[in-house]
């Protein structure tokens, strides 16, 4: 088929019957995975799914590192009319089994080398031993191959599922962000995914090739890694992410767009002049970024470097959003860019809803996607957050008289570090539920590096010293029931917390 013609086909299995050796993804260990055997995979795994009960509408929990498996996971689950909710493999066995349990999760799938956290998890959320399944080895997992033992034809009655990613709630519990499912066909690449892409100057073919460095399970991260397969881009997947490795990647595979956080921007920033300069990087297109502010000085620098290729968008699971390229930021330092043209960005009044004019802060609210959200098992968060077709997570920013948005602070209590949110109510609780604790307040405070760490305040109770011995303590307990990256990393003792009589805490008197 000539390359004109195939350019029209969009979609992975079109693709894969048009162009069966086109290389769809590079997996971390070099090995190169075509279109067809990404396609057979997937089918492979849909049927096993089937095979052990599953229906549309029904859930898959994915805890599997980068690599080909999760991909093919991901596109199980699409054409398969299943919810897929891709989780964080830095959490503890609690937060997972909780994420398992509150999605009512039909199936497990996990890499062998989150083994113990995996097994504990579905061992405390009683997860059937039929629904576990493991890359690798697992023990009461079955192999992950024994879904692909199954008859690797497409699955009958295909139609389109989607992810179930979750995000922080305000109870500090995370929240399943749950759209309806479409009914559509897989293998009909939806308008907006294309429309989206070319927000970034992304078109279909065209050489890209899309480089992956961040864990699949943040939100953005798996969009634009299946956007880039469906749209017939290479995916160069890594397995852990490395500032001078991907320089090397870049160079070695003629890398055109990625989607990053600062974070990233500041280790490859890191790096001596003489390895930055060793790397040929002009093949980029787009690099994308957002999830995390992007500190000035840091986005000229990036600018300087790579040239107006730098492209940041601001949007959230639930919708979205505004763009904006590196030369508009030039002449808009600090802006996150305009309104996409099918969504909406309104700044309103925190107290009585009315439209803010230019220049004035608010809360923005942003218009949802293309089809509509709800928070899982939280009807009264859902409507919190919504006002008409506009939602809010909270943030404070405002317009100028060009439309570009600005955010002035983050939302109020969320945490947010390296691109990953961290919600202090979590923290708090575990906190306050020491026996040594009589207040606890947490929140974000500025990183060079990372945007943000956290940090607590904490009220000893009365006759207790708030000393180092006491602080590793309080970090020990913590860490026995959250991730790592939720640890406060600095703890601050106070005789009290300032709060007013309703128990309101003024955390603004805590950092100055």
């Amino acid at each position: 088929m000539s390359s004109e013609r195939t350019a029209e086909v969009l979609g992975l299995w079109n693709i894969a019957a048009a162009d069966p050796g086109k290389i769809a993804i590079i997996d971390p260990n070099g090995t190169e995975i075509t279109y067809r055997e990404l396609a057979t995979l997937a089918n492979r795994y849909a049927n096993g799914l089937r095979g052990i009960g599953l229906r549309s509408g029904d859930v898959v929990v994915s805890m599997l590192h980068n690599g080909v498996e999760a991909m093919a996971a991901y596109f199980a689950a699409y054409q398969a009319g299943l919810y897929i909710v891709a989780v964080n493999w830095h959490l503890t066995a609690p937060e997972i089994a909780y994420i398992l349990q509150d999605s009512e999760a039909s199936a497990f799938l996990a890499s062998d080398r989150f083994a113990d956290v995996a097994a504990e998890a579905a061992d405390l959320a009683e997860l059937p031993q039929d629904a576990r399944f493991a890359a690798g080895t697992i023990p009461g997992f079955r192999p992950i191959s024994w879904l692909g033992a199954a008859d690797t034809g497409r699955p009958e009655q295909r139609s389109v599922g989607a992810p179930m990613l979750y995000t922080s709630g305000t109870t500090g519990r995370p929240k399943g962000v749950r759209r309806p499912l479409t009914g559509a066909d897989p293998d009909t690449v939806p308008a907006p995914n294309v429309a989206f892409f070319k927000l970034f100057e992304l078109d279909p073919y065209d050489d890209h090739v899309h480089i992956c460095g961040s864990p699949l399970y943040h939100t953005a991260v798996l969009n634009f890694a299946s956007i880039s397969i469906q749209l017939g881009h290479k995916l160069v997947l890594m397995d852990r992410w490395d500032a001078e490795e991907m320089l090397a990647l870049i160079e070695k595979h003629r890398v055109t767009h990625s989607h990053m956080v600062p974070t990233q921007f500041h280790r490859l920033l890191a790096l001596p002049d003489d390895v930055r300069a060793r790397y040929d990087v002009s093949s980029l297109r787009s690099m994308v970024h957002g999830a995390a502010p992007c500190p000035a000085q840091t986005k000229r620098r990036m600018l300087e470097w790579w040239g107006p290729v730098v492209t940041e968008y601001y949007a959230a699971t639930e919708g979205g959003g505004t763009t904006i390229n590196g030369t508009e930021w030039l002449a808009k330092p600090g802006s996150v860019g305009k309104a996409w043209p099918w969504s909406i960005v309104k700044v309103l009044d925190p107290e009585d809803g009315s439209e803010l004019s230019a220049g004035k802060e608010g809360l923005v609210y942003l218009k949802m996607g293309a089809s509509s959200f709800e928070y899982h098992k939280a009807e009264e968060k859902t409507a919190e957050a919504r006002h008409g077709e506009l939602f809010t997570v909270g943030d404070i920013g405002y317009l100028d008289e060009d439309g570009y948005l600005f955010l002035c602070d983050r939302r109020s209590d969320l945490i947010l570090s390296g691109g990953v949110n961290i919600y202090p109510a979590e923290i708090e609780g575990v906190l306050m539920s020491h026996d040594l604790v009589a207040d606890v307040a947490v929140l974000g405070v500025p990183d060079p590096d990372w945007g943000q760490q956290v940090k607590a305040f904490v009220q000893p109770v009365d006759g207790i010293a708030g000393d180092d011995e006491l602080a590793a303590a309080l970090t020990d307990f913590a860490a026995e029931q959250l991730a790592k990256y939720k640890l406060p990393r600095t703890i601050e003792f106070r005789t009290e917390l300032p709060r007013d009589p309703n128990g309101k805490l003024f955390k603004r008197k805590l950092v100055g």
